[in-house]
């Protein structure tokens, strides 16, 4: 797979497996439901299964007004998917800013709090 590159202010975030973890997560999820690409695809909407395997892939994620079909279909619970995408989100931006992923908001809070 080739690294595709997002421009954001002067970061480059290497955005080569970004979604693996959302896409690793549903296909699980969709082979346990005993489902084929192609019906959840006719489901979304989507003639095509291509898109499917995208995000099963972690090229992409599934846009959010398909996330509630999915939760459905696949018998979702919507924390678990919540966690993932913030998760995910979190990376991107902390590579975008050039932190470390290993930081939290609490732990940032937490720091400021001692710091006087």
């Amino acid at each position: 797979m080739e690294d595709i590159h997002l421009e954001t202010g002067n970061a480059v975030v290497n955005k080569k497996g970004l979604h693996q973890r959302l896409g690793k997560y549903l296909k699980e999820k969709r082979v346990h439901r005993g489902l084929t690409q192609q019906q959840v695809a006719n489901e979304l909407g989507y003639s095509s299964s291509q898109f499917i395997s995208n995000f099963e892939r972690g090229l992409c994620s599934p846009p959010l007004k398909n996330l509630r079909t999915l939760v459905d279909l696949y018998g979702l619970p919507p924390s678990d998917l919540i966690e993932i995408i913030i998760e995910e989100q979190k990376a991107i931006l902390n590579s975008a800013l050039g932190l470390s992923g290993t930081s939290t908001v609490e732990d940032t809070n937490q720091s400021s709090d001692t710091i006087q």
